[in-house]
């Protein structure tokens, strides 16, 4: 922890750096990702603070919408969209997600109740034609396309998306390569970026 607390001490000593940001945020996108502390969306687009709205949830899940009960994964996207106008939103997957692994092998969740009934938003249980593939890369390049699909369900988003004013992207991160693969429509393919 010491090193943490060394760098968050000598962080703010140049506030002239942080100024700007007082006068309100303006991300270009929101980046929907795991929890997993592998993965640092600033790390991995070289995003300065203020040009990446960001949302982390275990498994980079996207439950489903409902208007009658919001969540703050909701909240965070509806806010994106609406109040700050991003104009393309990531849904980052990885490989090595524990997440996925433990849909696609169908791991006993019981001692985590909480990880159990939030995977079951995860809707089907991902593809995978390999479940001994310890990255689980295929399955989890399905489940973020899964997730995509999920976003459309959002209604800011599909408004947005009907008024061109948006765009959705699936990404696979290999966090034993930093290689970003982005989904190809065309191809139905993730390709190198």
């Amino acid at each position: 922890m010491q090193p943490l607390i060394d760098n968050a001490r000598a962080f703010g000593q140049h506030p002239e750096e942080f100024v700007g940001l007082a006068q309100g945020q303006t991300p270009e996108a929101l980046f929907i990702t795991c929890a997993d502390s592998r993965v640092v969306p600033a790390l991995i687009t070289g995003a300065r603070p203020g040009q990446l709205f960001e949302l982390r949830t275990a498994g980079n899940i996207v439950p489903p919408h409902a208007s009658g009960r919001p969540t703050s994964e909701a909240a965070t996207i509806e806010y994106a969209v609406e109040v700050l106008g991003v104009q393309h939103i990531v849904v980052c997957g990885h490989s090595y997600c524990g997440a996925v692994g433990a849909l696609v092998r169908g791991d006993d969740l019981n001692a985590v109740p909480a990880v159990r009934d939030w995977l079951k938003h995860a809707a089907d249980e991902p593809k995978c034609s390999d479940p001994a593939d310890p990255t689980v890369a295929e399955a989890v390049q399905n489940h973020v396309l899964t997730q995509l699909l999920r976003l459309r369900s959002y209604p800011c988003i599909e408004q947005r998306l009907q008024a061109d004013q948006l765009q959705l992207h699936g990404w696979y991160y290999e966090v034993h390569t930093g290689a970003v693969r982005e989904h190809r429509v065309e191809s139905d393919t993730f390709e190198a970026l």
